[in-house]
């Protein structure tokens, strides 16, 4: 199996929105969470930088999936800031590829980690996912 090349690098950018926020993620009405960009989109940013450093791999009906990752989130983001976020590619574990993502706004570093994903059928992920459903 192919790779990407040694410390290649891809990025997304996020311009955050009220849907981004901490606040707007929580279903219990009890909780409150802050009005800056909740931990789990800056992931998401982290998660889709990496992906992309994998879509020359894929072939017919395959896809590449997050597996493992391991975040610190260092700074808040306020809503209508752009989020950016870097991975670079560290080379391969097995069958999973290794990424650093590190993720920033104007004011600098917001977060950084470890990230792997593996590139897969998709067939066979949602075929494994529809027997999880006790309704299927």
């Amino acid at each position: 199996m192919s790779e990407p090349q040694l410390n290649a690098t891809a990025s997304c950018e996020l311009l955050v929105a009220p849907s981004d926020l901490a606040s707007s993620l929580s279903t219990d009405p009890e909780d409150s969470f802050p009005p800056v960009l909740a931990t789990s989109r800056m992931v998401a940013v982290m998660e889709l930088a990496s992906a992309k450093l994998l879509r020359p791999l894929l072939g017919a009906g395959e896809l590449s999936v997050g597996v493992t990752i391991e975040v610190a989130h260092t700074a808040a983001t306020p809503p209508g800031v752009v989020v950016k976020a870097v991975a670079r590619y560290t080379g391969r574990e097995g069958k999973l590829f290794r990424f650093e993502v590190v993720a920033s706004d104007p004011g600098g570093e917001i977060g950084r980690g470890t990230h792997k994903r593996a590139i897969i059928l998709a067939e066979r992920l949602l075929s494994g996912a529809a027997k999880r459903n006790p309704k299927s």
